[in-house]
């Protein structure tokens, strides 16, 4: 046999479609799509982002398959449109999923952009509230038990790039003018650095800000460094693991500054589900009684606002020593009723219980999902993405209800375990203690055929 050696080849004219590579689809996907398909949203978003065009004109990209794209970016955990866009035109099975034919393109990244500027953030919710319901009606949504927790999100923002609100002088050109006054004609950059460690509250959002993303604060991440970041809080149903809702705020405002927007978004989509036929009998009665918060929550007119919404807190309380609550019987009543309960058994059960869902959403949405830095600039962009993100997240739920798999890789992965537990772990004797339970249900199943094969033949006779 003769090498075979690369060449350049021209291309057929005209190809036959019967000859095209077609891909039999991916399972994950296939039953992701019946879901979907089973709650009818192709018609839904349609009919929602329907006022949003005009009529006449070459047909647009289907809005289903504008947010099936977000959605493969998480199940494959890519962070940027660019990304999903390469990634959606590389794979026949998401071509399988997204329903375009092998004749046409997949939508590049610029039309996403066009898209998501096209649609209104009221637009993005709604589809997010869908899928609340949909939980609700595979029995995911219980409703009584919020936990709620927050984590900051790299921006689109280098901090190189911030800028003196009052001048507009760049960092370093303030440094140059801090060193000059300080007797430093020609600075060298390491005396601007050398300048820079002695000086205090460097990092103060209200002297600096990224003109490309004013949005982007100044934050410290979890792992220490500093970053222009943002602020994504989470509410989590204790009982099913169901985000309930999800806002972006600053990253420069604290816990009890953001919470009341997180609970009023949760509301919200709780209470669509309550007017909902098909999904109010499915809620509890008592939906949002209980909030459960770390000690970064813990203050006086948090725990005051959640008693008179009538809401029970579980707030981890801080060590703040002995308290004066002269004039604050309000106040100290809210206090200590949230330290009796924390203090009792279901108390604790309750904060081990958020601390375990409400940060595995975190991992699943920005570690695997990979959104922990953002591509996209302003809340309202960056927030369209979440909410659809979010979603992915809320129907691997499903999934892993309906098939047991809430994630493409999980289910590969599942796959390479079953093979090598029957091929790669040679003469174990559970592995042979399989394969013999195999045949022999293999074989009484066979003799089952035959004898009713047999019975049948009989009666003929």
């Amino acid at each position: 046999m003769a090498l075979g050696k690369q060449k350049e080849q021209q291309h057929e004219f005209w190809v036959p479609t019967d000859v095209l590579a077609k891909s039999p689809g991916h399972p994950f996907y296939a039953k992701l799509n019946e879901l979907l398909k089973a709650g009818k949203f192709d018609a839904y978003v349609e009919s929602l982002c329907a006022e949003y065009y005009k009529d006449g004109g070459r047909p647009g990209i289907p809005p289903g398959v504008y947010f099936r794209m977000h959605l493969i970016g998480y199940f494959e955990g890519i962070d940027s449109e660019r990304g999903i866009a390469w990634r959606c035109a590389d794979s026949l099975s998401l071509r399988t999923f997204l329903g375009i034919p092998f004749h046409k393109t997949t939508p590049d990244h610029s039309s996403l952009s066009v898209i998501r500027h096209r649609f209104k953030l009221e637009a993005h919710q709604q589809v997010f509230t869908w899928i609340v319901e949909l939980l609700a009606k595979h029995d995911l949504v219980h409703g009584k038990t919020v936990g709620i927790d927050t984590t900051t999100l790299e921006a689109n923002a280098a901090m190189r790039s911030i800028v003196r609100r009052d001048t507009g002088e760049s960092y370093d050109e303030f440094l140059t003018k801090l060193a000059r006054a300080s007797g430093i004609e020609t600075p060298t950059k390491a005396d601007l650095i050398a300048l820079d460690k002695k000086r205090k509250d460097k990092g103060d959002n209200d002297d600096w800000f990224n003109p490309n993303d004013p949005d982007a604060k100044i934050a410290k991440m979890k792992d220490g460094s500093t970053h222009l970041a943002h602020k994504a809080e989470h509410a989590v149903d204790l009982k099913t693991g169901a985000i309930l809702g999800v806002t972006l705020q600053a990253a420069s405002l604290g816990d009890t500054q953001t919470v009341a927007q997180t609970i009023s978004e949760a509301a919200e989509n709780l209470e669509a589900v309550s007017q909902n036929p098909e999904t109010k009998d499915k809620l509890h009665s008592n939906w949002l009684s209980e909030v459960v918060n770390d000690k970064g929550y813990h203050s006086n007119d948090v725990l005051v606002t959640l008693k008179e919404h009538e809401i029970r807190s579980y707030t981890s309380e801080p060590d703040r020593g002995r308290r004066n609550w002269e004039g604050k019987q309000e106040e100290r009543d809210a206090v200590y009723a949230n330290r009796r309960r924390i203090q009792g058994k279901r108390g604790k059960e309750l904060l081990k219980k958020r601390a375990e869902l409400v940060e595995r959403s975190f991992a699943h949405c920005y570690e695997t999902g990979g959104m922990r830095r953002t591509h996209l600039r302003e809340h309202e962009n960056i927030l369209k993405r979440l909410l659809i993100h979010v979603g992915g997240h809320n129907l691997s739920l499903i999934l892993r209800k309906l098939i047991g798999y809430g994630s493409p890789r999980e289910l590969y992965n599942a796959g390479k375990s079953l093979v090598f537990f029957v091929f790669g772990a040679g003469t174990r004797q559970d592995v042979w203690h399989w394969i013999l339970k195999q045949i022999e249900s293999q074989i009484i199943a066979s003799a089952k055929e035959n004898s009713c094969a047999c019975r049948a033949a009989r009666r003929s006779r």
